[in-house]
């Protein structure tokens, strides 16, 4: 930061003249800071009420109920390890519980949701009525309505519900999540615990966070109090727009820390629309499996920036093959819209509808191409990667230790094939040990994995390998791309060169 000082010289009048200049200045330098601190007070809400009387009408608890088949007796001691009773007791009580009988028992949740449009139509989550036999929607004044599931969509835990009842019922409307800023205030209302109608004010503490808890994770995080049964509730801007749906908190107690997760208007308005018109969410589908773009990956491909989307594998006849994309390409954009971090990707062709035909730039062997797709629909079978087509190479070629990648590779034969317990179509060249202290060691490369390509180019035996790797070392690469099959699928990666 750059500090500016200001140095006031004395004035080349009399005093007397000067002093009511002086003084003047000051009051209007008071005058400015005073203006200046009420208007930074304006921005902090005095109060919520009036907002939370506005908004709380509009939020409902939500009372699931689901029958529960088990067997009812009593639990086992808690015994030290190694005690002599602890098998005594294990076998009284694993004989009992066969003899008892099965029993069914009512079970019940609670979670929040909230009204939109003039049909009865309300939103929350869909762990929150997923498994239930009967859903019940209780009004701020306490009116219980019966409610019938319009449509749910479980990639982003959302769901539809409608109610009917001869009054009219006040909706909120949602507003755009994009234009919200870290450090916003915002306002949550739910039934946390089942205390129903309870709200709760914090700021944005960030955005765009990934919890791992879906395919399209981009959850805004905020510290307004969220604990169990916020569930399904709404995030309020100061306009009394709903910028987000609360899902999840972290608490490693149960309760709340701080830290509670919201999906952002911007994903929930689009499934929620689909949902009410459909039923189900129709998304689009591209048929790649993609991976990272590391600093060393993008090295090896001759990138400026480790950005975009490194295309693992194409699922055969599916859009992407059918647009000639291949592994090892790096989608760069999509739609127009840049790639900067693979996890973005999926969203992006999700949102995209079914049919659309798409531009799609990606960087192969040097320099950018662009393509164009017809996404397909997705569907969970449609997620499943096509077998890779091949045979026993049926080399001859003797196990090579590679020093520069810190393994050692043999022949893909019927002999390996048995003994690491490779598909009958595996190609390639099996990895049969890894130095410790190598750079294959680092990235995770274990004995069995089978390398498919190097350098983008595919190999059949270990003389390949060498070939290549040495190819690599003598054009001053610093490391090399391997394309890897294993137990986790196909997986780039990009292996250092040892130069020792």
């Amino acid at each position: 930061m750059k500090i500016i000082r200001s140095r006031l010289s004395r004035p080349a009048v009399p005093a007397a003249r000067s002093a009511p200049s002086a003084v003047a200045a000051m009051v209007m330098a008071l005058a400015v800071l005073l203006a200046g601190a009420q208007a930074q007070a304006r921005s902090a809400p005095d109060s919520f009420a009036d907002l939370a009387e506005q908004l709380l009408p509009s939020v409902v608890n939500i009372s699931t109920t689901q029958v529960v088949t088990g067997r009812n007796q009593p639990q086992m001691p808690q015994l030290p390890p190694g005690s002599p009773f602890e098998e005594f007791f294990k076998e009284f009580f694993d004989r009992n519980q066969q003899q008892q009988p099965q029993q069914q028992r009512r079970a019940t949740s609670l979670g929040s949701g909230f009204i939109i449009g003039s049909e009865g139509l309300v939103v929350t989550n869909n762990h929150v009525i997923d498994g239930s036999d009967e859903i019940t929607v209780i009004l701020h004044d306490d009116t219980r309505l019966e409610a019938e599931l319009v449509g749910r969509d479980t990639k982003t835990d959302l769901a539809v519900l409608r109610v009917k009842t001869e009054h009219p019922l006040k909706a909120v409307s949602f507003g755009d999540s994009t234009k919200s800023r870290v450090g916003d205030w915002v306002v949550a209302i739910g039934n946390p615990f089942g205390l129903g109608g309870t709200v709760t004010a914090g700021i944005i503490s960030a955005r765009g966070r990934d919890i791992n808890s879906g395919p399209y994770d981009d959850y805004i995080q905020t510290d307004a109090s969220i604990n169990r049964g916020n569930s399904g509730g709404p995030m309020f801007n100061l306009k009394g727009e709903v910028i987000g749906v609360n899902t999840a908190i972290y608490s490693p107690s149960g309760g709340s820390v701080g830290i509670g997760f919201a999906i952002p208007s911007s994903t929930v308005e689009p499934v929620i629309n689909q949902l009410i018109k459909f039923g189900e969410v129709k998304r689009g589908w591209l048929g790649v499996h993609i991976q990272s773009v590391t600093e060393e990956i993008a090295e090896t491909l001759g990138l400026d920036k480790a950005e975009g989307a490194l295309v693992a594998n194409v699922v055969e006849d599916g859009p992407a093959a059918k647009a000639q994309i291949k592994p090892g390409d790096v989608i760069l954009t999509f739609g127009g819209r840049s790639v900067t971090a693979m996890r973005k990707l999926p969203r992006m062709v999700a949102d995209m509808p079914v049919g659309e035909k798409v531009k799609v730039e990606i960087w192969r062997n040097g320099k950018k191409e662009t393509l164009t797709v017809a996404l397909g629909e997705l569907e969970e079978g449609e997620q499943k990667m096509a077998a890779m087509n091949g045979g026993d190479s049926g080399s001859a070629d003797v196990e090579r230790t590679i020093d520069d990648l810190g393994l050692t590779v043999t022949a893909v034969t019927s002999t390996t094939r048995e003994r690491y317990e490779l598909a009958d179509d595996a190609r390639g060249v099996v990895v049969t040990g890894v130095a410790g202290d190598g750079p294959s060691a680092e990235k995770g490369i274990r004995p069995g994995d089978v390398i498919v390509e190097v350098g983008q180019e595919e190999v059949a035996s270990p003389a390949d390998v060498v070939d290549k790797v040495g190819k690599a070392r003598k054009a001053g690469r610093r490391s090399v791309l391997l394309l890897l099959e294993g137990q986790s699928g196909l997986r780039f990666v990009a292996v250092k060169i040892d130069k020792g």
